[in-house]
């Protein structure tokens, strides 16, 4: 069974009691998943993890959904009431894995699982897209430059929040959904400027001549976002 591409964007919390074993480990340690999706999870770890680097893992979150060398990405880390806390991107998994998580979530959270799928998603502060955020948003306010593919018109803006598969920015023009972007984010690392593809997904007024838009990106900026982090 395939999993249909709208299951992948979707994030639930579950606060739910697994065990976890990276690769090298002769042992599954206990752990806490705060939230999952197909693309990644939330986890409490009772040890620490270097940022911005790629791991194999299993994870097994019950007797039935056994995640088995599924490989991620650490994308990010805090501290929390002095527990270790990441957000792990899956960057590789199987079909047959996704299918796993699918069927733990239908049977231990049902209900939730058709309120997210079958409702629709619900409005937050003018935003539509909460529920489709892959992990963790972080605020990060960049200059950044764009150019409208559609009409191949140069624009000027900043960044308001980022994730590893998106970025809210705010800009003096209106720009409508589906409209294909290039941008160029201005990170004071003295770095080259972040280059990024995506669309516009939605866009939204907050003021005279000035409007808020979230974009999809292409493929997930993994480095980008490190980048990101690291001066914010």
């Amino acid at each position: 069974m395939n999993t249909p591409d709208h299951r992948q964007v979707r994030r639930w919390q579950i606060n739910w009691q697994a065990k976890i074993k990276l690769e090298g480990q002769e042992g599954f340690t206990n752990c806490a998943i705060y939230d999952i999706s197909f693309k990644g999870i939330k986890v409490c770890l009772p040890y620490k993890l270097q940022t911005d680097t790629f791991l194999k893992l299993s994870v097994c979150v019950s007797e039935e959904c056994v995640l088995a060398e599924v490989e991620a990405w650490v994308a990010w880390h805090k501290t929390i009431e002095g527990r270790n806390v990441y957000g792990l991107y899956f960057n590789k998994i199987k079909d047959v894995e996704k299918e796993k998580i699918y069927r733990f979530l239908r049977r231990n959270f049902l209900g939730e699982v058709n309120k997210q799928w079958w409702q629709g998603p619900q409005e937050k502060g003018g935003e539509t897209m909460e529920d489709q955020r892959i992990f963790e948003r972080f605020e990060a306010r960049f200059p950044l430059r764009f150019l409208n593919l559609s009409d191949n018109k140069e624009g000027q803006g900043r960044t308001q929040d980022i994730s590893a598969k998106g970025v809210g920015i705010v800009t003096h023009e209106e720009l409508k959904p589906n409209t294909p972007l290039e941008l160029w984010l201005q990170i004071p690392d003295r770095g080259e400027p972040l280059y990024m593809r995506g669309e516009v997904v939605w866009s939204i007024s907050q003021g005279i001549d000035e409007y808020r838009t979230g974009i999809n990106l292409e493929k997930a900026e993994l480095m980008g976002l490190s980048r990101v982090l690291r001066v914010e």
